[in-house]
């Protein structure tokens, strides 16, 4: 959908690897697509390192995250006289006026409104800085018709006190409907057809609920290891850096209960009341239904990967988990007794994101001794990258005499419409905000309520040493523990390829 609202795109941060790598090519993206047009908008970048205009320029313009064909284009040549900077110390509350004198320049020469979209690709201890140093020269005000908005990546607060502390100072600065936490798994487009899938067909909603599924699995695994974010790493963790946003923002996605209208309002309601509705981990559960785990050296193929200990920044006696594997229950009449296991890691074999919901079986099963290769449950997969898509496996009789039955696949895959553009999930999200649609967006309650049942966790593994933290092999599907948290011997991981429609063990990764 093309954006209407004329406006500047302010990136704190504008020299870091986040802007370079994914803002501008996002928003290069939009502008090809002519989802946004010369005339409509400008982009500014600010950071602490000395540059002028056209040195930003020549920076976007070398950089690898912008094809060589396009580099040389007429268009790209457009796109970069859009592109302006300005120095700013962010830390000294009174070098906002040079911004506000700056942004108040560009607005006169591009004949611009102040609308103003504020992207802070920055640490997350200088987002109250930011705020603070905006509202000081009424860069927050947006009391005159125009639009003043605040995106912030993730980490959305360490633990519980500060998510509610950095909550507590941004709100001081601007109102909750003026900021938005900005979750790039949740502008994929595999992420919203679920809604879709969900609420537009009669065949899938009567089923979704307690009396029809056995249980689901939501996995988010990576090929590589933690490479140079290590020092990042030994702070965060993948409990605190995957599953209290990522992964629960997707929980929430398939587990909410129909909203009213798919307005931001009651989507976000919806969403809060599944993270309420999550039950808290006791100790014993912790211990039970929570497998943290880290990777070790080990040959894939003839290389040798290094194990997490062996990482550049990482202590040499770190006991921070590359590996989560959770079982979770909903407190509430939807899913009530239904376990929801989560997982997450590093250096496994393969990356993939997916959502797998496993149907009960049918009361009797009468063809389990001529069966071959088939699953007694019928099995949902939402893949949310790569090979984006969703399939259904099932069974039927194979042709020939007698009821001989096997697994089949019926799938969709997004890459069938080669011939329409997909846009990536900062483009989406970006158009989002510019819109003001922050459907996409966690508000600051979920993002609260999500840290409630996390924070317990954490706490727990820091003063209780004696939980284990279980090696796993690099290139390997995590601790083997992890299999024990699945209830019912006949139950297992699911083990996904590249290709949606292939699983097992030994599958083509």
């Amino acid at each position: 959908m093309k954006a209407d609202n004329k406006f500047i795109l302010i990136i704190f941060g504008a020299s870091g690897d986040l802007t370079i790598r994914k803002l501008i090519p996002a928003v290069f993206r939009l502008f090809k697509g002519k989802l946004l047009t010369t005339g409509q908008f400008i982009v500014l970048g600010v950071s602490r390192t000395e540059m002028s205009d056209d040195q930003f320029r020549h920076k976007i313009l070398k950089s690898d995250f912008i094809n060589s064909d396009d580099r040389k284009s007429d268009l790209m040549e457009d796109f970069s006289k859009l592109l302006h900077y300005t120095r700013l110390n962010t830390s000294e509350p009174e070098s906002y006026s040079t911004l506000k004198e700056r942004l108040d320049e560009l607005c006169k020469i591009h004949k611009l409104p102040e609308n103003f979209l504020f992207y802070l690709s920055t640490p997350p201890s200088l987002f109250e800085v930011i705020a603070k140093g905006l509202s000081k020269f009424n860069l927050n005000d947006d009391q005159d018709g125009t639009f003043k908005r605040l995106i912030i990546e993730k980490p959305f607060g360490y633990d519980l006190s500060s998510s509610r502390e950095l909550n507590a100072q941004l709100h001081t600065c601007f109102e909750e409907d003026q900021i938005y936490r900005i979750d790039h798994y949740l502008g994929k487009e595999t992420v919203q057809n679920l809604l879709v899938t969900r609420f537009s067909n009669s065949i899938f909603e009567p089923l979704w609920n307690r009396n029809y599924i056995h249980h689901i699995e939501i996995t988010a695994s990576e090929k590589v290891g933690v490479g140079s974010r290590g020092g990042y790493y030994e702070s965060s963790g993948a409990l605190r850096d995957m599953v209290q946003n990522h992964l629960f923002n997707l929980l929430a996605m398939v587990a909410m209960e129909p909203p009213v209208n798919m307005q931001a309002q009651s989507i976000r309601n919806e969403t809060v009341k599944v993270f309420q509705s999550i039950r808290r981990f006791s100790k014993k559960d912790i211990r039970k239904n929570i497998i943290r785990g880290q990777y070790t050296s080990a040959h894939i193929g003839r290389k040798k990967v290094n194990g997490y200990r062996e990482e550049h920044g990482v202590d040499k006696n770190s006991e921070t988990e590359t590996y989560v594997a959770m079982k979770a229950f909903i407190d509430n009449w939807r899913w009530s007794g239904i376990p929801f296991y989560i997982r997450t890691g590093k250096c496994l074999p393969t990356r993939v994101t997916e959502i797998v919901v496993h149907f009960k079986s049918t009361p009797h099963y009468l063809f389990k001794e001529r069966h071959e290769n088939v699953d007694k449950n019928n099995i949902l997969v939402i893949r949310i990258q790569p090979d984006e898509g969703i399939l259904l496996k099932f069974g039927i009789k194979t042709p020939g005499t007698g009821f001989k039955t096997k697994s089949v696949n019926m799938d969709f895959r997004y890459s069938d419409y080669a011939d329409i553009y997909m846009p990536e999930a900062y483009e989406r999200l970006l158009l989002d905000a510019v819109h003001g649609d922050a459907t996409l967006y966690p508000r600051s309650d979920s993002v609260e309520e999500a840290w409630k049942i996390i924070d317990p966790v954490l706490k727990e593994w820091e003063s209780n040493k004696d939980i284990k933290l279980y090696g796993y092999p690099a290139g390997t599907w995590g601790p083997e523990n992890a299999d024990e948290i699945i209830e019912g011997k006949e139950n297992q991981w699911r083990y996904p390829c590249k290709n949606l429609s292939n699983d097992g063990i030994y599958c083509e990764l």
